[in-house]
């Protein structure tokens, strides 16, 4: 799979950057748009206010404590900026690298199809359907089909890979990117996008974190996080009054101050994950682009997450794609290193992977090496859909391998007879999945080719490793029954679709989510549209067709087809990232209870001094101590939030069991030991 450079945000310009950004998202339009932090910068305001109105010498409290108070509030906002600045700042050095190589263009505008007369004309005035000539050296100008010709093409800036890819018209490598470069020959491109709707202009907009829509389930998690802020706003709105009447009904003692009523506040609403949410979120998306796919929508990357159910093509996918010869099985009375001769000579002109296989089975098995072809005088005979069969026909000898049918029937013709035995070895072959190549010489079966589709190294393993985390897979394919059940018996698929037409893998789509699962799917021709339509994750192959394209929420750039197991594992990182830190984030709130409620009531019921139970110096290096550790935390847990937390193969429920140990004892512990490690470095520093 390639990947994309990571830039190394912790140096150079990229950190610059985003330090600057942090700063300029305290403006209170950017911070509205998260209730969490909007309350910590309403509360760091008014905490700035007291500490002018203290230095008139009416304040609550000592200028110095309120000062120190509003500068760690600022500081978990400027933090939690940072956060999502440091999340955005790969896709914007991205989206910049994108937007030096879009550039205009000036076009070779075609009258007509089949014409070679062009006129100039500027890329930004072309329009859906028109007809454009790209030559050697030429950009192409917007996103377009082939319609004619055949060119190479670099890629490069769309996909990161220096290695050309050929693009023709017809077929699934039809589609052409606007700002790619043609290589060599020519191709008439047909524009099916206009300027600024690029699929480049895209792929920019989704790598800028700052334009990134929030997903559902992020929606949903703000609304819970903003509803968390509220019930604690009001339970601490109420403890002023609370306190007054305390006092005065004690006769002794003071009310609690606002400063520290703010500090508990902002101690107490989720700000650990309400700063980092939506760095979360930028960061899974950040690790889609490094792993080459675009994704439509934030939406795609959660769903990915969630997926129960994977449609998976066999070619590619799961087998290598190719088929090879793997063994001769000769018919009676012949010899091994005949059919294996015989084989290789009809083999020799074949090009194909297949016929290439036969040459090098020959030579591994039977020692059969390079040959004088000039002194054979060999004449071939290439295949043909009509024939079934190829060959070689040289000085008294004529040769023919092909399909069981084909070659019985030309046997025949020559006079001979088709052994049964030849005919039982194919039918074994095929029944064992692989594909059988009958070889003949004159009237006479000399014996059969097995040819098998390869499956990938280690794709048995991936697939249990799906099957524990819940997700069942199915292998898609054009094979017939017996050929597929093989092939998906020896992969370790869980079920498979064989002689797969588009409306049999969209019924089988729309049967799954009828049943309440998600469903993901790879495709690259024109006949997956409707299927990836349909599909819950559409990954369209980026050498596949436009209508595959727009019909998929997601583009792989490398068309790679094994990278929706890898897409899959993003999206469940994501998930679980988001909600291990919201666990600790929840959790961490107990351990702020022991430390500020007993400072804050401490001179009004002096019997919360049982509650400090780790033996704070102060009230006020109490209160101190837990505002800088809810500072501070956010620092902490920036680079988990970028990288993710470590993905492991787990069920659903396990992985939760283990989230909650982790993440939620680890919540309730750490602040525990952070607040006291704190108040100490206060009191020795004499902060307070």
């Amino acid at each position: 799979m390639s990947e994309r450079t990571s830039p190394d945000l912790l140096r150079g310009p990229l950190l610059r950057r985003a330090l600057l950004d942090a700063f300029r998202k305290l403006d209170p339009r950017h911070q509205i748009r998260n209730p969490v932090m909007c309350v910590v910068w309403v509360c760091s305001v008014f905490v700035s206010l007291l500490w002018l109105h203290s230095l008139g010498g009416h304040g609550e409290a000592r200028p110095g404590f309120i000062l120190q108070i509003a500068l760690w509030l600022w500081f978990t906002l400027y933090f939690a900026n940072a956060a999502e600045a440091l999340a955005e700042g790969r896709g914007k050095a991205q989206a910049d690298a994108l937007r030096a190589s879009r550039r205009q263009v000036t076009a070779k505008k075609l009258a007509k199809a089949g014409r070679r007369d062009w006129t100039p004309a500027d890329s930004a005035a072309l329009d859906v359907g028109d007809l454009v000539l790209v030559e050697a050296g030429d950009t192409i100008p917007l996103d377009g089909e082939v319609v004619e010709g055949i060119a190479s093409v670099n890629e490069a800036a769309v996909t990161g890979e220096s290695a050309p890819v050929i693009r023709e018209s017809g077929g699934d490598r039809s589609a052409v990117t606007g700002g790619t470069e043609v290589l060599s020959d020519w191709i008439v491109v047909r524009v099916t996008h206009r300027s600024g709707d690029s699929f480049l202009d895209r792929m920019i907009a989704m790598v800028e974190g700052a334009k990134r829509r929030k997903t559902p389930n992020e929606i949903a998690l703000d609304i819970l996080l903003a509803a968390l802020t509220l019930v604690f706003l009001l339970a601490v709105a109420t403890l002023l009054p609370f306190s007054q009447h305390a006092v005065r009904a004690a006769g002794s003692g003071s009310p609690i101050q606002l400063t520290v009523l703010v500090s508990l506040l902002v101690c107490l609403i989720p700000t650990t994950i309400g700063g980092l949410l939506s760095a979360i979120g930028i960061a899974g998306m950040d690790r889609m682009i490094r792993a080459n796919v675009i994704a439509t929508s934030g939406r795609a990357v959660e769903a990915a997450g969630d997926v129960d159910v994977l449609l998976l093509d066999k070619t590619g996918t799961i087998t290598l794609g190719n088929r090879e010869a793997v063994a001769f099985l000769p018919a009676p009375g012949v010899d091994q290193d005949a059919l294996a001769e015989a084989a290789q000579l009809a083999s020799l002109p074949d090009e194909t992977p297949e016929g290439r296989s036969v040459v090098v089975l020959a030579k591994e098995a039977c020692g059969l090496r390079e040959r004088d072809l000039q002194g054979l005088h060999m004449t071939f005979v290439p295949f043909t859909a009509q024939t079934r069969m190829s060959g070689v026909d040289l000085e008294g000898r004529r040769i023919r391998k092909g399909a069981t049918e084909a070659v019985a029937a030309w046997i025949q013709a020559e006079g001979g007879t088709f052994p049964p035995e030849v005919r039982e070895a194919a039918d074994a072959v095929a029944r064992e999945g692989g594909t059988p190549l009958v070889v003949a010489e004159g009237g006479r079966a000399l014996g059969v080719i097995q040819l098998k589709d390869i499956v990938k190294g280690g794709i048995r393993e991936r697939f249990a490793e799906l099957r524990r985390m819940g997700i069942k897979t199915v292998m898609v394919t054009g094979d017939n029954p017996l050929t597929a059940a093989a092939i998906a018996a020896e992969a370790g698929v869980d079920d498979f679709l064989a002689q797969a037409t588009p409306e049999r893998k969209l019924r089988l789509i729309r049967d799954y989510q009828a049943g309440g699962r998600l469903v993901a799917m790879t495709g690259d021709g024109t006949n997956d549209a409707p299927a990836l339509a349909q599909a819950d994750v559409a990954v369209a192959m980026n050498t596949g067709t436009q209508a595959a394209k727009e019909a998929g929420n997601m583009v792989d750039l490398d068309s790679n087809p094994t990278k929706l197991i890898e897409i899959v594992r993003i999206g469940k990182q994501m998930l679980m990232t988001r909600g291990s830190l919201t666990t600790f984030s929840i959790a961490n709130d107990v351990a702020k209870y022991f430390a500020i409620l007993p400072a804050a009531f401490l001179l009004t019921y002096p019997q919360l001094r049982a509650l400090d139970v780790m033996r704070l110096h102060s009230p006020e290096s109490a209160v101190l101590s837990a505002v800088i550790f809810n500072a501070l935390i956010i620092v902490a847990l920036i680079p988990l939030a970028l990288r993710g937390v470590a993905f492991r193969t787990l069920p659903a429920a396990e992985l939760l069991r283990r989230n909650l140990l982790v993440y939620g004892l680890g919540g309730l512990a750490v602040p525990f030991v952070g607040i006291k490690a704190l108040d100490l470095a206060v009191t020795a520093l004499h902060l307070v």
